[in-house]
């Protein structure tokens, strides 16, 4: 098979900034359509974790694609995503967000491209900043440029005693289509099954990022559920996707303290004994 042409000179180039209003009304809809139980996110006191990915997601999008072959464009997973949280998003502020992609490496299945996302408030200060890992499946680009993402391995060790927590949640049978709208993502996966059948799924598909926030309010809701905002770091590897009315149990092993910080390791399985999220990592001050 023939090498793809990814353009490395792309790394380390900063988008421009966007500027982009936090709204009320998206923020506690992206709540609602997570089934977020947190009181302070469905009263609009402040955005859920995961929203976070709303402002920068067309930007990070943009800017992961100007280095990835067209033909290649269409074959995204979304690999891991890596939230690091300064302070929440508040409905009702303003905040710019920028992106820039930090490395591509090439591997024996495909291509994995990182990309990293700042949003910042109106006095220039860090809200938050995330890691992106699009894995571009059947690519062949035998190099390796830039860096990954941090690491946030599951320490295997931890299968020999019972996880801490265990929480069960559902999806409900709209889930796809009541996410699209508040998250900005209408990719007909998640949206048309005849369309997901024909990309080689088994029908549509709940959003990568829409499980991730059912992980965050899994941690939040055993450890945090009064004080959301102590969570400062969320990061997962998608394993598999999850499907409508699928249930879903997350487990969750306290594994100690780091740089004064709580530090909780997840995996997250459907009912059907299948792996959707690994590596699974919360951060609470």
């Amino acid at each position: 098979m023939s090498e793809h042409a990814f353009n490395a000179d792309g790394i380390g180039r900063w988008n421009p900034e966007i500027e982009f209003p936090v709204e009320k009304e998206r923020s506690i809809a992206y709540a609602e359509a997570t089934n977020d139980p947190i009181a302070q996110h469905l009263d609009g006191t402040f955005a859920p974790p995961v929203f976070a990915v709303v402002p920068a997601l067309t930007d990070m999008a943009d800017n992961t694609m100007s280095v990835v072959p067209d033909e290649l464009m269409f074959r995204i997973l979304h690999g891991e995503q890596d939230f690091r949280f300064h302070r929440p998003l508040v409905p009702g502020e303003s905040v710019t967000v920028r992106s820039k992609v930090v490395g591509i490496h090439g591997k024996s299945t495909g291509v994995v491209v990182t990309t990293i996302g700042e949003t910042r408030d109106a006095a220039g200060a860090l809200v938050n900043e995330q890691y992106f890992s699009g894995f571009f499946k059947g690519g062949v680009w035998p190099h390796e440029a830039g860096t990954f993402a941090p690491a946030h391995t599951f320490d295997e060790t931890l299968r020999s005693r019972a996880a801490d927590f265990v929480v069960e949640q559902q999806f409900d049978k709209d889930q796809t289509f009541r996410y699209a709208e508040p998250a900005g993502d209408p990719m007909p996966i998640h949206l048309d099954d005849e369309f997901a059948r024909q990309m080689g799924l088994p029908g549509i598909i709940i959003h990568g990022l829409c499980t991730m926030a059912f992980t965050s309010h899994a941690v939040l809701s055993q450890v945090a559920v009064d004080d959301p905002a102590r969570l400062k770091r969320l990061a997962v590897r998608f394993s598999k996707p999850a499907r409508p009315e699928q249930r879903m149990t997350t487990s969750i092993w306290h594994t100690g303290e780091r740089d004064g910080r709580q530090v909780y390791a997840f995996e997250s399985a459907s009912s059907e004994g299948d792996a959707l999220i690994k590596d699974g990592i919360a951060e609470i001050a």
